[in-house]
């Protein structure tokens, strides 16, 4: 392995997660607790590998309809499963979630484990000899994972924070679902082999990055409005 496919499949990653805990400037979780977030979101590439196999196995269904059970089910299905244990597993249940935002900040290091070593297979071993494989997955690929990581951050956080069982239910059930239609449709685009679908492959990655720059913003000004409340009542 190249030490310079290395680095070019880390960096995207490493942008993105200085990026969110930058943006977490009034309550920042703890160092210890972000940095095993993203080392379980690693690790959650080897079950992940292997669930994702025997469903390969299973996909009997020709053509569009096959690349749909591969990027819905698959992929999309099994990767989000399995970040979003890693946050409900361990940084849900500590005493340091305690604010909306920090179900988007351990989702997006969740992911970005995850997104780090998929790169790593992908640009360092399996593309080598592709030279604009880490430009095209720093680019859209990585990025996607932490757009899908936040909205599973988003409704986790709803759902924790809300004291009415219906909605906490739904938000709890949005949190994965939501971010296997996202994942399911950026994989079909590029799976489906249908020139028309990839026309809107690159106004699909704007949409989804402004609709969670959204949901992000507003966490943030949560954030903000918590700090100054507790200063205020000091």
């Amino acid at each position: 392995m190249e030490l310079r496919l290395l680095i070019i499949a880390i960096i995207p990653a490493a942008i993105i997660i200085l990026g969110v805990y930058l943006s977490d400037r009034h309550d920042k979780e703890p160092i210890e607790i972000l940095f095993l977030t993203y080392v379980l979101g690693a690790l959650v590439v080897i079950p992940s590998i292997i669930v994702e196999e025997i469903l390969i196995s299973l996909n009997v269904f020709p053509g569009t309809l096959g690349a749909f059970y591969n990027a819905f089910i698959v992929a999309g299905t099994t990767e989000e499963f399995f970040k979003r244990q890693v946050v409900l597993r361990y940084p849900y249940k500590t005493k340091y979630f305690d604010e909306k935002l920090d179900g988007i900040v351990y989702s997006v290091f969740a992911t970005m484990g995850f997104a780090t070593v998929e790169n790593i297979i992908y640009v360092a071993f399996r593309y080598t000899n592709n030279p604009f494989i880490g430009l095209y997955r720093g680019i859209f690929s990585v990025p996607a994972h932490a757009v899908f990581g936040i909205t599973m951050g988003y409704y986790l956080s709803l759902a924790k924070f809300d004291t009415n069982i219906d909605r906490k239910r739904r938000n709890m059930r949005k949190s994965l679902y939501m971010p296997i239609i996202m994942h399911g449709i950026f994989d079909f685009i590029l799976m489906a082999e249908i020139p028309q679908l990839t026309l809107i492959f690159v106004p699909y990655v704007i949409f989804l990055w402004v609709l969670n720059q959204r949901k992000l913003a507003h966490f943030i000004y949560d954030s903000r409005n918590k700090v100054i409340g507790l200063k205020e009542k000091e």
